[in-house]
Formats: C-alpha cells, sequence, structure tokens
C-alpha cells in the first residue's frame, strides 16, 4: 500500500510502542524532533531534559526500576557524546538502556556535514550492540534486535544510530516495512544438582557464613525467595547501598551496622547478584578474611570466580530460580551460633557503632553536622511515612553525603534507594529522581511488586553533586514532579573551604589577584540553591537549625511542586580526600583466578 505521508520517524514510534515503550527520555533537535512529536502521538510520553548527559542517566535508572530497557533519544554528534556518560553507567551497573540518536544523512558520509560523528565506531566498545539499520523498512527487526539485547543476559546498553534521510523520507509503501518481533522475558536458567550439593555441603560447614546482595538481585524482583532463605537458614546478610529492602533493613540478621567485622571474619559467603569489585573490596584481605571462600551466583559468566572468587563455587544462572534450588538443598539444616563467636562478633560490633552514630545524631552544634541533619531529616519522614510502608523512594549523591546517608535512612522494601552506584557517577541524582518519578508516580506506570501506592521521591545531594544537573529542576517543575530535594551544603566538594563569609570574601579576593585563596576543592558559600527552584515555579526552604529543617522537610513533603531545601552544614576539617570503601589490598590478586 502506497503512502508518501508515512516517515521513518513514524515507523520507529510505532516499533517503540509495539516494544511496549510507555517513556522515552531524551532532548530533541535535528534530525530527532519528529520521533518524539510521532511518539507523543502514539501516546508516549517524552521527557525533554535539558541535556543530554541527564536524560542519559534518567534512562538508565528507568530501566533498572522497571526491569526493561529505558529509552533515551538524541540528537547526534554533540548529543550521542553527552549521552556516552549514561552508556557507561548503564554498562558498569548493568543497567538495560536503549540509545537512539540521529545522524547525518547517508549520502553525506565523509563530507564534514552538520554535527557528523561516526557514532556506531565510537559506541561499539562501549555497548552490547552498536548498529545502524540500512534502510527505513528494516527499522522495526533492527530496533527490536537491539531493545532484546540491551536487556537479555547481563543487562547494558544498545545503540541505533538513526540518519536523517531514513527519519525523514517518505516510504514508497508501508507493505514492505518489517513486522516488530515480540520480546518475550529473558528466559531463566538455574544450577546443576551436582554443583549445588557441593555448595550447600560447603554452607553447611561454615563457622561463620554470610549472605551478600547486590542490586541484581534487586533488580531480578528476587526478594521473596532471598528472604526465605535467609529465614529459613539463620545466616546473617550484608546489602550493597542499592540492595537496602530486599531484606528488611529492620530484620534481625542484617550486618549492615557491622560490616567491617562481617567482612573479617565470614569463612563462607553466598554472593547473590553483586560483585566483588571496589564495593565489596574485590573479596581481598585486609577488608576479608583472607581465607574466605566466595560463591557467586549471577547471570553474567565473565563474573564468575573474578578476584578473589572461584569459579569452581560458583553458580551462573537467574538468582530468583538459584536461590529457590539452595533453599530445597539446604532445607534440613539452619545455622547455629554456637559452632563460633560470629554472632556474638556482630552483635558487638553492631552495638558499638549504632552508639557511636546515635552519640553523632545527638551533636547540636550549629552548623548542623552531617549526622544530625539526616537524623533531623529521617526522623520527620518517619512520622509522615513510617518505613513499612514503603512510601518513600530515596535518591543520595555525593561523597560523604551518600556514604553517610547510606546508613541513617533505612529500608523495608526493594528498589526505593538510588545512588552513585558501581560508577560511583555523580550528576545522577536529579535524572534518576525523575526517573524514579515517573516508574513509580508518572502516567504510565506500571505494577512493580513490593508495596502499591504513590511514593515521594526524596532526592538527598551533595551541593558539589547537585551543580552537575541542577537545572534538571526546571524539567521536573514543567512535568509537575513534586519532588522533594534537599541540598547539603558545606561549599565544598568533601569539605568546605571556609567557616565564615568574611574568611570566604578574603579568600575569593587573593583568588582574583592570582594568589593562593581557593583550594581546588572549594565551593560558593552558602550559595542559595533554593532561589533556583523558585525561579522555576517551586519552593524553596534556606535552613541553619534543627527546628527550621524539620519544618521545611515536613513542608516539603507535602508540597505539590518541587521542593529545595538548602541545608547549611558544617565546611568540615581538611584532610586529604578520599572515601572510605577504597583501599588499596596489601597483596597483588591470585593471577590464576582473574
Amino acid at each position: 500500500m502506497a503512502s508518501s505521508s508515512t516517515t521513518g520517524a513514524h515507523v520507529i514510534a510505532q516499533t517503540l510502542k509495539e516494544l511496549g515503550v510507555s517513556v522515552v527520555f531524551g532532548i530533541v533537535g535535528v534530525p530527532v524532533s519528529d520521533i518524539a512529536e510521532q511518539a507523543i502521538n502514539l501516546g508516549i510520553r517524552f521527557i525533554g531534559f535539558r541535556n543530554e548527559q541527564a536524560a542519559s542517566y534518567a534512562a538508565t535508572a528507568y530501566g533498572y526500576l522497571t526491569g526493561r530497557p529505558g529509552v533515551c533519544l538524541v540528537v547526534g554528534g554533540p548529543g550521542v557524546l553527552h549521552a556516552l556518560a549514561g552508556v557507561g553507567n548503564a554498562a558498569q551497573n548493568n543497567f538495560p538502556l536503549l540509545l537512539l540518536g540521529g545522524s547525518i544523512e547517508t549520502y553525506l558520509v565523509t563530507k564534514g556535514a552538520f554535527q557528523e560523528l561516526d557514532s556506531v565506531s565510537l559506541l561499539t566498545p562501549h555497548t552490547k550492540l552498536s548498529i545502524r539499520p540500512p534502510t527505513s523498512t528494516s527499522l522495526p527487526s533492527i530496533i527490536a534486535n537491539a531493545y532484546r539485547c540491551s536487556l537479555y543476559g547481563r543487562p547494558g546498553t544498545s545503540f541505533v544510530d538513526l540518519p536523517a534521510d531514513i527519519i525523514m523520507d517518505p516510504l514508497s509503501s508501508l507493505e514492505d516495512v518489517d513486522e516488530t518481533p515480540i520480546i518475550s522475558d529473558p528466559p531463566s536458567g538455574g544450577a546443576d544438582e551436582a554443583r549445588l550439593l557441593k555448595i550447600a555441603q560447603l554452607i553447611k560447614s561454615a563457622k561463620a557464613p554470610l549472605v551478600i546482595i547486590g542490586k541484581g538481585a534487586a533488580y531480578a524482583r528476587a526478594e521473596t525467595h532471598i528472604r526465605d532463605l535467609v529465614d529459613q537458614s539463620n545466616i546473617p546478610f550484608l546489602p550493597s547501598p542499592m540492595a537496602k529492602g530486599v531484606i528488611p533493613d529492620s530484620h534481625p540478621l542484617n550486618a549492615s551496622s557491622a560490616r567491617s567485622a562481617a567482612l573479617k571474619t565470614a569463612d563462607v559467603v553466598l554472593i547473590l547478584g553483586a560483585r566483588l569489585n571496589w564495593i565489596f573490596h574485590y573479596g581481598e584481605a585486609p577488608k576479608w578474611n583472607p581465607d574466605a571462600k566466595f560463591i557467586q551466583v549471577d547471570i553474567s559468566p565473565e563474573e564468575l570466580g573474578r578476584n578473589a572468587a572461584d569459579a569452581d563455587l560458583a553458580i551462573i544462572g537467574d538468582v530468583n530460580i538459584v536461590v529457590l534450588q539452595l533453599s530445597r538443598q539446604l532445607a534440613d539444616w539452619r545455622y547455629d551460633p554456637s559452632v563460633s563467636n560470629f554472632t556474638t562478633k556482630l552483635t558487638a560490633a553492631k552495638n558499638k557503632n549504632e552508639a557511636v552514630a546515635a552519640k553523632l545524631a545527638a551533636d547540636f552544634t550549629i552548623p548542623l553536622s552531617y549526622a544530625r541533619a539526616f537524623d533531623v531529616i529521617k526522623t520527620a519522614l518517619h512520622s509522615l511515612s513510617p518505613p513499612g510502608e514503603g512510601g518513600i523512594c530515596y535518591i543520595a549523591e555525593g561523597a560523604n553525603t551518600m556514604d553517610i546517608s547510606r546508613s541513617i535512612f533505612p529500608l523495608e522494601h526493594p528498589r526505593l534507594r538510588l545512588d552513585a552506584g558501581s560508577y560511583a557517577t555523580m550528576g545522577i541524582g536529579l535524572p534518576y529522581a525523575i526517573a524514579a518519578y515517573e516508574a513509580y508516580n508518572g502516567p504510565r506506570a506500571r505494577a512493580f511488586s513490593g508495596p502499591a501506592g504513590r511514593k515521594k521521591i526524596v532526592a538527598i545531594e551533595g551541593d558539589s553533586a547537585f551543580g552537575f544537573t541542577g537545572m534538571e529542576i526546571e524539567t521536573m517543575a514543567r512535568f509537575k514532579m513534586d519532588i522533594l530535594i534537599f541540598v547539603i551544603n558545606n561549599g565544598g566538594i568533601y569539605f568546605g573551604d571556609s567557616n565564615s563569609a568574611k574568611d570566604w570574601s578574603e579568600r575569593q579576593e587573593r583568588t582574583a589577584r592570582g594568589e593562593p585563596g581557593f583550594r581546588s576543592w572549594a565551593l560558593g558559600y552558602e550559595v542559595r540553591y533554593d532561589k533556583m527552584v523558585e525561579a522555576v515555579g517551586g519552593i524553596g526552604f534556606f535552613v541553619r537549625t534543627p527546628e527550621e529543617l524539620e519544618k521545611a522537610t515536613v513542608a516539603g513533603f507535602n508540597a505539590q511542586v518541587p521542593v529545595i531545601v538548602n541545608v547549611i552544614i558544617q565546611s568540615g576539617k581538611v584532610e586529604k580526600a578520599s572515601f572510605g570503601w577504597q583501599v588499596t589490598p596489601k597483596k597483588k590478586p591470585n593471577s590464576a583466578r582473574l
């Protein structure tokens, strides 16, 4: 059937619709604008950002939260370059992402055309699939295959390069256009019985067993089987930051408050959807017991046997299926704490660390400390939405802000905490908040496992981290997203550079004269970030005291527009910049296990 009005843009939008895509993140421009317009006409929601980097971050988080590839649409050249940030973020975190990028007309390649870039060559090393459709008629099959590739196996990015002529030229006939293939959920696999029996025997022989839970388990929605396994086996567990809530933080076997003691003492470690990367110190001493044996359960074969792990003890498979299989193997066994002093050590460490945390939270000095500010925020939020209700999704970003807040805000349900993740990416905070809003509250939100109902999105941002994507508050306001943002403002990266306005002004004058003034980590003194959100129709609060912070938290939670609570805290003691979880091993890795 001839059609002079149907273009590749319509075919692309229709393909996305048939794949079940309901939200697209991005920024339009030549030549991709018509794709977005066609998508809107088909009922797909398009979230237009202020920077492609932010749009790509949002799409990665949306993919993690929904379990289906997040879609990001950008222009060619600089647009693709900016979106490369999200590609790296998706690759390192194993988030499913489908990136669609415009490009120049095919007949202009190598002629120095507007924003010309060989995007396929650029992105091939960083993606699972990077491809350019040869014709408009092949668009449905090419895009669907890219969508499938990003989702199946180890999730990651697929990239489709879309030349302007393929987007805009009318199709002579619709009969030649490929049908959109049906993309089913990825197939799941389990472990062979002999391997399971061997591993079950190892677990039963442990004197200090430990379960490590990663965000891969949260992504797999494995919380029911993992909770059953821990309850049945009586093994202590330790979640990664984004795996909090897979098992409730309030569970008595949670070893988060005794993390260091758990790592140094555990002798058999079952790893569920996590990696022995920097977050878990590569499985190596001095953080870990040097004699610990690691049992990896992972969907990615490349991960098995990595660093201190042993491939002979690893299982490749879907964590849901493997955990259920293990539960059956361990059905007649329950860990007896009396076989060692492991749980005694954990209890002692918990009590000690929680006492220290309580003391820090009781610091009444002004400006506020991190611990005091977070305790006030937590108390106010819990009075409005208790953790058991699962009514708050937290996003945390910034070195100290993210690290300290991790242990202060408890979760009882999974996928309600997002942070910088495995790539330690700064700039994800506001884009992740937008993605979480769309996933949980947006008009295209789907049903998720866990507590039902609307969720308040709360972003806790360091002042440096906020600066990376701060203009996305306009995106929030434009789409009426009532997101609550706390900017933890100490006037610097890691720590501030001044403890008074006079000191800061003097440093500014010296810097302007070319003399040593501001240090490299310095930011503006008491910058009024709260005024920024007021400029786009939101509400801002500038707070210094616990009383002001409590009132602002309550008001911000109940507001129907974006809110920034600008929290002035202590500048901090200047010391060598570092991140507490990083450590240089005292021994080199065993090369036989690489």
